[in-house]
């Protein structure tokens, strides 16, 4: 480092950033990102509060409402915001809430004793985020109103009118220099509002779209709360017995409550939640929960002599099959892994819900003895395909020992060894895959093809899916193992890229492929190793020129912009990637540098089971809905 360097480095360089400047240089700390899943978190942070006051007791009814403009108005019939002077900071308390990070009535001061949004964050960050923001609160038989921009405070808190009832209402305007867009979309809110409804019995939420040619409403209200939730997940699977198992359990300041049923698919729907937020990567919580219902499936089984053999166990695999549970907790001072707050970290819970779900499931079984047989014989059933499916991994591990080469013989593998730095392509079809094999980057670029449509995985078991061909070759070219075997720190390529024709056949594949990750590799997609290439579906040429185009749209914009220039454009319509040469193919496809790749994520786990099962399982009608109501949004690009 020269003299000079050094001493630029001095008081001037260090920045400090006032009030709410931090979100808006640094906006995904805050809400993970600047995309969509941002976005919409802006509306989550609003409605979390409001759900705040239904947990208290205070409030039951909360609105979500898409404006013509775009905003968001967010209004409830809860206490209203305070609006007295704040002690400390002379200012009215909703200003502090809108305009100072980390405040809130979550952090001990009596205001709340159950609480999603734990950080404080929730309004003053949406502010910060937003070109505008309004708050009207009804409190004290009167309205005040105050507006916000960009983290400041725009007017002062002001009586606008008078109102026997009390609530708040939030509307904002998200800003699009943070934002890479800002449009709503109704089915995220749609899915997200649907479950803080099932998660609190009771609480009425209605959502709204006023924009012009989307108008739509829908009420979200269940006094079953999750048993609910339970039958709407299973809505298009078959459940194997009519009760849904319920149970709460409140002890001193942690709560718990569970609901589950067995159905007759292979996976299992274990979704878990602390204080309403959604828990995808578990915690204590479910680790008690899990133990729990394996213990008490083989000490009733044992118990009933349905299990002779003493060395005979159902493993938890085998007593989650065809699960779909729901365990929701409740504390007044949660501990989570990071803003995200994706695990929760109270070791006391583990011994709290395993304790309720001993006592509470065992006493259903007792007093249900044949709901009980029907979902011991499923476990059994699962057990016995289980050790099926251990004993074709073995014979493919002898057979793999034997060959000089373990790997499938269609795979062409890539030089480096570095997961980081390599890629798999799966390409459909024996002549997509000869051009790919020509036109990839052999040192980082490995290729897989399949041959036709893989098995669809929603319709079988473990055992079944390892006797197909085209699945035990992706599983030992990825090298992590499948199942309750399944390891990512083996995984030896860190993008997983499925490379289909852009029709109707290559969309299925697409589908099945996402099936098998979705069910059997989840981390993968958790991971974000699972991508989709996206080729060209058009080639046009006008003398010299080549240009390629990836959606009907793109294409028609160029071909106006061509228009003007002398000479008939010459346009091909690709069918299929085996149409384009290996030259093509790189270059608008596989090379690093111009191609596209669409990540594949999991936004919501209750999401994504139902659109899978839906999708992929065994009932008609629901599929034929779902076509029907989706079938104008439908396109073969990702």
């Amino acid at each position: 480092m020269t003299e000079d360097v050094k001493q630029q480095y001095n008081a001037e360089q260090i920045q400090v950033l006032e009030g709410l400047e931090p979100v808006r240089v640094r906006p995904g700390m805050y809400i993970g990102s600047t995309g969509a899943k941002g976005l919409h978190h802006l509306v989550y942070e609003i409605v979390d509060n409001s759900v705040d006051e239904a947990l208290a007791g205070y409030c039951k009814n909360i609105s979500v409402t898409i404006q013509a403009d775009n905003s968001v108005k967010v209004e409830d019939d809860g206490r209203g915001m305070p609006v007295d002077k704040h002690p400390k900071l002379g200012l009215p308390a909703v200003e502090v809430i809108h305009t100072v990070l980390h405040a809130g009535g979550k952090f001990g001061g009596g205001g709340y004793k159950v609480s999603g949004g734990l950080h404080g964050v929730g309004a003053s960050v949406v502010n910060a985020l937003s070109t505008n923001m309004e708050v009207e609160i009804k409190r004290n038989g009167n309205i005040y109103r105050q507006t916000y921009s960009r983290g400041k405070t725009t007017s002062p808190l002001t009586i606008v009118g008078e109102s026997r009832k009390t609530g708040s209402t939030t509307t904002f305007w998200p800003d699009p220099e943070i934002f890479d867009e800002v449009e709503f979309d109704y089915a995220t809110l749609e899915h997200r509002l649907r479950e803080m409804a099932f998660l609190n019995k009771g609480i009425k939420i209605t959502i709204s779209d006023e924009r012009e040619g989307k108008k739509r409403k829908e009420v979200f209200h269940y006094e079953g709360g999750i048993k609910e939730f339970v039958k709407h997940q299973n809505s298009n699977k078959e459940p194997i017995h009519p009760d849904i198992v319920y149970f709460e359990v409140a002890k001193k300041d942690l709560e718990v409550e569970v609901a589950l049923q067995y159905t007759d698919s292979y996976s299992e729907l274990i979704l878990s939640y602390a204080n309403n937020i959604n828990t995808t990567e578990g915690g204590f919580h479910l680790v008690g929960f899990k133990s729990s219902i394996t213990r008490v499936f083989n000490d009733y089984a044992r118990k009933a002599k349905i299990l002779k053999d003493s060395d005979e166990q159902l493993s938890g695999d085998d007593v989650r099959e065809g699960l779909t549970a729901i365990v929701s907790v409740k504390l007044t001072n949660p501990q989570f892994e990071g803003q995200t707050k994706t695990k929760l970290g109270n070791s006391e819970m583990r011994g709290f819900v395993e304790t309720a779900t001993n006592e509470n499931l065992m006493a259903f079984l007792e007093e249900n003895p044949a709901q009980a047989r029907i979902i011991i014989d499923k476990c059994i059933k699962a057990a016995r395909a289980r050790e099926a499916a251990r004993k074709a991994r073995d014979l493919t591990r002898r057979k793999s020992a034997l060959d000089t080469i373990s790997l499938p013989g269609k795979l062409s593998d890539c030089s480096e060894k570095d997961p980081a730095r390599s890629e798999i392509f799966l390409v459909e079809g024996d002549s997509a895959g000869g051009s790919a094999k020509q036109g990839r980057d052999r040192a980082r670029q490995a290729i897989l093809p399949l041959r036709g449509k893989i098995l669809n995985v929603e319709k079988a078991r473990l055992d079944r899916i390892l006797n197909s061909e085209e699945i035990k070759n992706m599983i030992t070219a990825f090298g992590c193992g499948i199942g309750s075997e399944f390891n990512i720190e083996k995984l030896r390529y860190h993008k997983i890229i499925i490379m289909t024709d852009a029709d109707v056949d290559g969309a299925h594949i697409r589908t099945l492929l996402l099936t098998f990750f979705y069910r059997f590799m989840t981390p993968l997609i958790e991971g974000g190793y699972v991508y989709a290439a996206q080729p060209p579906l058009f080639q046009t040429k006008l003398g010299k020129e080549v240009h390629y185009t990836y959606s009907e749209k793109e294409q028609e914009k160029l071909l106006a912009g061509l228009s003007s220039k002398s000479g008939k454009p010459s346009v091909q319509r690709y069918k299929g990637l085996g149409e384009m040469d290996y030259h093509q193919l790189w270059e608008t496809t596989m090379d690093y540098n111009n191609r596209t790749l669409v990540q594949i994520t999991i936004e919501n786990a209750a999401a994504a089971d139902e659109i899978f099962t839906t999708l992929m399982g065994d009932k008609v009608l629901p599929r034929k809905k779902f076509i029907e109501e989706n079938a104008e949004y439908a396109k073969l690009d990702i």
